[in-house]
């Protein structure tokens, strides 16, 4: 999908300032405590800042990230090179780069909490690699280097840390030695003229000062080994520190941080008391003292050559700051930002302006906010807008003027704010017709396996989606023009939460979503393909036609709907007839209205601790004439972590039932031929602790149970199979190695459908993951295979007999394959649910 909207390139600290901005914008509005105003002045008389490097969401110390925002008081960034895609989602079906996006959410809400900021580069997460050989040959090593460096010189850290270590070749993920080494190249690279030059228009060259490995016990194996290591080059402090102004120790709150993970099941309980963090100086300035991290570096308000009169002035704000009234601060806050506005550097400048605003407007209890009259809303619509400011002080301030992007004209300039009387202004805004959708920038144009691609420099590094539309207050404070950009938001009641706020987003007229995302053909037999329309405004008519290659066949060529309300759906049904041979085909829903088309499928991720989110992807769907037999097997699925494997199951023809496991029993187990448990169902579903039993008496009685992967984490209970097995990290990372068949002639190799070495071809990702190591001798292994120089791993596949059934543990990765509409995954499963017969 190409960008409609065009950012404005007047200079590049125009650049930095809208960055500056993005990072601080946020939905609901801040309403800091007495307490959370003085914290944030003792930032503003921090000039220091700190980026720490990674891989993936989650990889981040947040004990330490929390430790640099909020003691140390510097402005401290974690980039991460990608937003976890290729990772497995514990809370919902969402993968690949819907995962992406439920991630890039959590690490924003992570970040909220501990007081960091939030960047990423374009590589894209294309699951587990062993070595960062591996992880280089798929990322674009320049690419990811360039926008390393853009972060380095946009953000200026004047110390980098490294989370891994650079010199520990295939011991750890690929990715993540591969974020080390080139954290390192861009340490040397952001100052380097020759370097990446075209973003020389944009930002300046920067050299941060030293770079760091954040070392610990665990890295050098074990508690005793670290004891007895060269410490020589190691900076250490302690990171246990309690925080009165909110009552929590430096742990609790980076375990807040931390479980903002929850699509990777990160919840962590916060500790209290002393807890060192080590840091392995690598290169640049080397420091004497062990304890201070900025040694060396001037982060007073004297760094800048116009800065001590600043400091002087902020400095007595700090010491004379009236927790009872805030606004006392007000006079010298305000000659403050009179005095940044004249700072030559224009880096220091922008940042240190955007702190002492949102310190004044706190003082001030001046609140600021412009709400949507509606969540969604189209190019071309008109939306009813009202804006409302307060203040909340005896400070003479006036409202002088309101400006709106994109522009608007309206009526409401020289409003004087009298102490605690709110004032709002209600307007209508026409959005341009060419407005552009909301969507994460970086899905807007077509992707690799390695990486994404965003053609504007200047959007590269952003972590959340672009939502320009805003309005600009701004105000005379005792006298002083200060100017608020304010981000126009939905806020409604509910019943239970009470007020809720949800991002504006801009969408279509007409989405359309084709029902089945992969439509299975096992014969040439004809089935409906059912269309859901969805209506983005009010009072659409149009047409809807399903386009598929010249082989296939579909009826009837088109489908009138009218739609009266926005949000109203209509689902049309077509008739799709495959061809006789076996193929792939593509099916795409494009809906007319007028002399428009429209071919998006408006995907919403809803959950709890993260904000609502739109991604707009092609309305197209696979559908597949597939050579495969099928027996009528009953099956009982249990869902573990979240997949759409039962839907493919429905898709082969299959009768399936969601089975509650605490309400299972053996004659509710009766109706069914096979049970299946969803991916990491023995971690996660505690309710299998005393249910297990049943389901292993379900096997001995002449049944079939199927197990998909779990993890190394805690299980439910030790007897998840009848025979011992021991799970370990062993996977196939390489979806095109070699599988070789041990038992070419067992039953499951065999039956109903003969299978061959093309069956995984085309697989998705990985083969699959968290292997048995060992198993008992009652166990048949069925399949072999390994990554590059690597020893055979024969565990991807284990059956055994149990009574008089059939127990099946599988760590291939169905639940990929599977809605990525892989044939041979469908022909293999239908022989493993086929295994008793």
């Amino acid at each position: 999908m190409k960008s409609k909207s065009v950012l404005m390139r007047q200079s590049f600290w125009w650049v930095a300032l809208v960055w500056m901005g993005f990072m601080a914008s946020a939905q609901r509005p801040e309403k800091p405590s007495a307490s959370d105003i003085y914290h944030q002045i003792e930032k503003l008389n921090f000039l220091g800042n700190v980026l720490y490097v990674a891989a993936h969401p989650d990889d981040e110390n947040t004990r330490l990230i929390a430790y640099l925002a909020n003691h140390v008081h510097a402005r401290t960034g974690y980039l991460s090179l990608t937003r976890g895609d290729g990772g497995q989602n514990l809370i919902g079906p969402e993968l690949r780069e819907l995962l992406g996006v439920i991630r890039t959410q959590e690490l924003i809400e992570a970040r909220k909490i501990d007081g960091g900021e939030q960047y990423f580069t374009r590589a894209n997460d294309f699951g587990f690699s062993k070595n960062p050989t591996e992880t280089l040959a798929i990322w674009d090593k320049e690419q990811v280097l360039s926008d390393m460096v853009w972060v380095i010189r946009q953000f200026r850290p004047d110390i980098i840390i490294n989370r891994f270590d650079h010199r520990s070749l295939g011991t750890t993920h690929g990715h993540h030695t591969a974020s080390a080494q080139l954290a390192l190249e861009a340490f040397d690279l952001s100052a380097a003229a020759a370097a990446f030059p075209e973003q020389l228009a944009f930002t300046q060259l920067w050299q941060p000062k030293r770079i760091y490995f954040n070392t610990s016990w665990w890295f050098y194996g074990s508690r005793e080994k670290f004891e007895k290591a060269d410490k020589s080059n190691l900076t250490s402090f302690d990171i246990g520190v309690f925080y009165p102004y909110n009552g929590k120790s430096n742990q609790e709150i980076a375990a807040l941080s931390r479980s903002c993970h929850q699509s990777q099941g990160f919840g962590n309980t916060g500790t209290r008391g002393s807890e060192m963090e080590y840091l392995e100086w690598l290169k640049g300035d080397k420091p004497v003292a062990s304890s201070n991290l900025f040694e060396g570096i001037d982060t007073t308000w004297n760094r800048l050559p116009e800065g001590k009169p600043i400091g002087e002035l902020l400095e007595g704000v700090q010491k004379s700051f009236n927790f009872n009234n805030p606004a006392a601060s007000l006079p010298d806050l305000v000659k403050a930002y009179t005095l940044i506005q004249q700072l030559s550097d224009p880096f220091w400048r922008e940042q240190k302006s955007e702190e002492i605003k949102r310190i004044i407007a706190a003082c001030a209890g001046l609140y600021v906010e412009a709400v949507a009259d509606t969540q969604e809303t189209t190019p071309g619509s008109t939306l009813g807008v009202k804006v409302e400011a307060i203040n909340r002080s005896t400070a003479a301030i006036q409202l002088t003027r309101i400006e709106t992007y994109p522009p608007t004209p309206v009526e409401w300039n020289n409003v004087v704010l009298p102490y605690n009387q709110a004032k709002t202004h209600s307007f209508s805004w026409t959005l341009p017709a060419n407005y552009p959708y909301t969507a994460p920038y970086y899905l807007e144009e077509s992707a690799s396996l390695g990486m994404y691609t965003v053609a504007a420099l200047t959007r590269r590094g952003k972590p959340d989606v672009e939502r320009p539309t805003s309005v600009t207050f701004t105000f005379s404070v005792l006298g002083v023009a200060i100017p608020y950009t304010k981000k126009v938001v939905y806020k409604y009641n509910d019943d239970v939460k009470g007020e809720v706020y949800q991002p504006l987003d801009i969408v279509p007229a007409v989405t359309s979503t084709l029902k089945d995302k992969v439509m299975i053909f096992p014969k040439s037999k004809a089935r409906d393909v059912q269309v859901v329309v969805k209506a983005g405004k009010d009072n659409i008519t149009g047409t809807v036609r399903v386009e598929v290659p010249a082989s296939w066949k579909i009826t009837p060529e088109s489908i009138p709907f009218s739609l009266q309300r926005k949000g109203e759906t209509s689902t049309l049904t077509f008739t799709l007839t495959p061809p006789k041979e076996a193929s792939e085909a593509v099916v795409q829903s494009v809906v007319t209205l007028g002399e428009a088309t429209y071919s998006w499928d408006k995907v919403d991720i809803q959950y709890p601790h993260i904000y609502k989110q739109m991604v707009l992807k092609p309305a197209t769907a696979k559908a597949i004439k597939l050579d495969i037999k099928t027996n009528d097997e009953k099956i009982g699925y249990i869902m573990g972590a979240g997949d759409e494997v039962p839907t493919s199951l429905q898709q082969m023809g299959y009768s399936v039932t969601l089975l509650q496991p605490e309400s299972m029993t053996a004659q509710t187990l009766e109706a069914f031929d096979v049970v299946i448990t969803g991916i990491r169902a023995y971690n996660v579903v505690n309710a299998l602790a005393y249910k297990q039993a049943l389901l292993l008496d379900f096997v001995k009685n002449g049944k079939t149970l199927i197990v998909q992967y779990n993890t190394l984490d805690d299980f439910v209970t030790k007897d998840f199979a009848p025979y011992p097995i021991k799970i370990s990290r062993d996977r196939v990372t390489e979806e095109t190695a070699e599988v070789r068949f041990l038992q070419p002639n067992h039953r499951i190799m065999t039956s109903p459908n003969k299978l061959t070495a093309a069956d995984f071809k085309g697989w998705k990702q990985e083969q699959g993951l968290y292997y048995p190591s060992e198993w008992d001798r009652q166990y048949t292994a069925l399949l072999s295979a390994n990554d590059t120089g690597e020893k055979p791993k024969d565990g991807a596949l284990l059956v055994a007999t149990y009574g008089k059934g059939t127990y099946i543990y599988t760590g291939l990765s169905f639940f990929r394959e599977l809605p990525e509409g892989v044939p041979g995954a469908y022909r293999l499963l239908a022989n493993l649910i086929s295994a008793g017969k």
